[in-house]
């Protein structure tokens, strides 16, 4: 989706996402001539290493949905440990951040909980539940990190992907009520909704 006017670029129809059919997929595009400066994408692996592969100069920006939901359900509704209960804390802020300013004082809370609490983490028994919640989040804010906050700097750059992900239910929504088609009616179907929701302009760029 171009998330500038939320026109539709273009769309595939696969079992689930993986590495191949997005690499196909994306060099597909890529051929056609899609070459985008920026990409706002959510923490799927397999997805992300193509996007890097096809489009190297490209820049990705982390979902922050996706990554606030993804940390909170790890650390879960009631954290165990006061260092849960604290970084579920410094992730509820975490899209809510609309300046410079904000963003650094979220890095540097971050920081300081990494900090106080990283050797305690890692003297959790490895098997325990607390271990595993801390560690999973901490790598997934580690790791996310460098590309969370370019649409701070960019304007055209967008946070989350709530466009993609709302069309997405209206879709399935929709599908619903034509359960029971086959595949090739599947694809059809969603290739009109589609042309239908751009306003039947649909086109590939």
């Amino acid at each position: 989706m171009n998330a500038t006017n939320q026109k539709i670029i273009a769309h595939t129809y696969v079992h689930k996402e993986s590495f191949k059919d997005s690499y196909n997929w994306f060099m597909n595009l890529k051929y056609q001539g899609l070459n985008p400066v920026f990409i706002t994408t959510d923490g799927e692996r397999s997805v992300i290493r193509a996007m890097k592969l096809v489009w190297p100069g490209a820049k990705l920006q982390r979902c922050l949905y996706h990554l606030q939901r993804e940390g909170m359900r790890w650390l879960r509704t009631y954290p165990k440990t006061e260092a849960g209960k604290e970084l579920r804390k410094i992730l509820s802020q975490l899209s809510r951040i609309k300046t410079i300013q904000e963003r650094d004082t979220f890095i540097h809370t971050y920081s300081n909980w990494v900090d106080r609490y990283g050797k305690y983490i890692l003297s959790l028994p490895r098997t325990t539940i607390a271990y595993k919640d801390l560690q999973r989040t901490v790598i997934l804010l580690n790791n996310a990190l460098p590309d969370m906050f370019h649409y701070l700097t960019d304007s055209n750059v967008h946070a989350t992907t709530n466009a993609l992900e709302g069309f997405h239910s209206r879709l399935k929504a929709d599908y619903r009520r034509h359960r029971g088609l086959t595949k090739e009616h599947r694809i059809q179907y969603i290739r009109w909704y589609c042309y239908y929701q751009n306003g039947n302009k649909y086109q590939l760029f």
